[in-house]
């Protein structure tokens, strides 16, 4: 390719569309099933069951502190499967770019999604690529879709939570949220705020294989972890109560979010999961989660009630308890 921008002819189909395949896309993501370039990808599993998961991604900006749209893509993906309890295999990616994006820009997005997946032990088997005028999209948006194989024996779920479960949080609350932000803003500070996006499959198969009794896996991006806790709730017909001095977060975080009036109850997380587990491997879980590279901030934060069935509670610094709630609105619109 001699081009430095994206055309719409890199959208047609036709001879530049197959030289972006060819000359950028497939060194990247090189393996034999994406090398047959068939229009979907032949996979060889065992027999079992299957996790599958699909989202889109639209974040603004594309490169913030710490990552950028592609792998936040790949773990965003990586991370909806882990959190069935399965173990990931493959990913399809769809880019939708706008006319005019920069080819170089392209390439440091791709490299960083390659470099992610193969991190993470998953192969990008698949995708497609889409080009629309300029004015018609924001640079980039990416799609993906990934599919995991689910243990035999393993029913982790929203709606497994049990009266007694202990809450572990993997790490500090909201600073994927908050770096984006502050790139979005051009805000700047004297603490280097970076994203958490990470791939947390190797920390999921790592509670599973010890035998943990663990009941509910989920990752508190949009809506963040007061969100989370409240669609558990629900799911689960139970109550849950959190601490406040058990929360896990960074200072500079915690300033920027009250200089700011955002609560970091409700800041996007891209590489923290909740887990919650029988009271008895509460704390063998725990020494688990902070043993992994992405864990060393892991604490338990609370427990699940028999009361207020559908209602997450918070115990306040000062003893004090308030009602946390599900998020209305949008506090950080095209977070992820």
């Amino acid at each position: 390719m001699n081009t430095e921008k994206i055309l719409l002819d890199h959208g047609s189909g036709g001879k530049i569309s197959h030289a972006l395949f060819a000359d950028l896309i497939l060194p990247l993501f090189d393996n034999p099933e994406l090398s047959c370039q068939d229009d979907g990808a032949i996979l060889d599993f065992e027999p079992g069951r299957l996790a599958f998961s699909t989202d889109s991604y639209v974040v603004d900006p594309i490169f913030f502190p710490g990552g950028n749209i592609g792998d936040l893509a790949v773990n965003g993906t990586i991370n909806d499967i882990a959190m069935c309890g399965a173990v990931p295999k493959v990913i399809s990616a769809g880019l939708i770019l706008e006319e005019g994006f920069l080819l170089k820009d392209l390439k440091i997005i791709l490299e960083s999604m390659a470099s992610g997946a193969k991190k993470a032990g998953v192969k990008i088997v698949t995708g497609d690529t889409k080009v629309v005028p300029k004015g018609k999209a924001d640079k980039i948006f990416i799609n993906t879709s990934g599919i995991g194989i689910l243990p035999s024996g393993i029913h982790v779920s929203g709606n497994n939570a049990k009266p007694g479960d202990q809450i572990i949080l993997s790490g500090t609350l909201a600073d994927h949220g908050i770096a984006v932000l502050t790139a979005r803003e051009g805000l700047s500070f004297e603490s280097d705020i970076q994203t958490d996006s990470a791939a947390l499959n190797t920390m999921t198969r790592q509670i599973i294989e010890s035998g943990c009794d663990v009941h509910v896996f989920r990752d508190p991006t949009r809506g963040g972890l007061g969100t989370t806790l409240n669609e558990i709730a629900v799911q689960s017909k139970v109550g849950i109560k959190i601490y406040e001095p058990s929360l896990p977060i960074k200072g500079s975080v915690q300033g920027v979010c009250e200089l700011l009036g955002f609560d970091p109850l409700y800041i996007a997380n891209e590489g923290k999961l909740i887990c919650f587990t029988s009271k008895q491997d509460a704390q063998k879980t725990l020494e688990i989660i902070q043993k992994n590279e992405f864990g060393k901030d892991a604490a338990i934060i609370g427990e699940v009630t028999h009361t207020d069935p559908g209602v997450v509670l918070l115990q306040t610094a000062i003893g004090g308890v308030r009602l946390v709630d599900m998020l209305t609105g949008e506090q950080l619109p095209r977070i992820c």
